[in-house]
């Protein structure tokens, strides 16, 4: 099987190899129902030692920068409530944290989560962290452009291997948002 995008070895649907995701990713792509089949989701396998962006895209191409999206978690915080939110943004954007998501969160403080608590309470590697999966409660919010770009490479839940993902899926996971502006292209 071919990956819609990128140049990889090794490309099956994702509720074939459920044995290489961690268990929140797995039990998602299990209960996958919407618009999009299960079986476009695809995983894809790839060395953890490049799981981070940068050497990611110099090693399988400069495109899919264009075509790969990072998942971040935040916490936002207002009074003594935290509010621990997924934003996924394409990866040549940053997180517009402190503009949209505070308002969206409604919170007066928004910072990245302690990676012991962004992997912690998604039950996934740091590096890897993908929306599929995530815990029920959290938001999920999606720029908009990641919504509209045809696939999109993400994390798997671990560092090794990735999820290519039909763009418009990631408006029908639990909790999703999508929003306009939520990534901003450093310029």
């Amino acid at each position: 099987m071919r990956a819609p995008i990128g140049d990889f070895d090794d490309v099956r649907p994702a509720p074939d190899c459920l044995d290489l995701l961690t268990e929140p990713v797995a039990a998602a792509v299990r209960a996958w129902q919407g618009a999009v089949p299960a079986d476009q989701l695809l995983y894809v396998d790839t060395d953890p030692a490049i799981a981070d962006t940068a050497v990611f895209v110099e090693h399988y191409g400069q495109r899919l920068l264009d075509e790969s999206a990072n998942c971040v978690i935040v916490a936002g915080k207002r009074g003594e409530v935290t509010t621990l939110a997924a934003c996924v943004v394409r990866s040549a954007a940053r997180v517009d944290v402190n503009g949209v998501v505070r308002k969206h969160l409604g919170s007066r403080k928004v910072r990245f989560a302690p990676m012991d608590t962004a992997t912690g309470d998604s039950g996934m590697e740091y590096g890897g962290i993908t929306p599929v999966g995530l815990p029920a409660d959290w938001p999920v919010l999606v720029d908009a452009a990641v919504v509209d770009t045809a696939w999109v490479l993400i994390g798997s839940g671990r560092r090794r291997g990735k999820l290519i993902v039909p763009g418009k899926a990631f408006a029908q996971l639990p909790g999703a948002v999508v929003l306009e502006g939520l990534g901003v292209t450093a310029g």
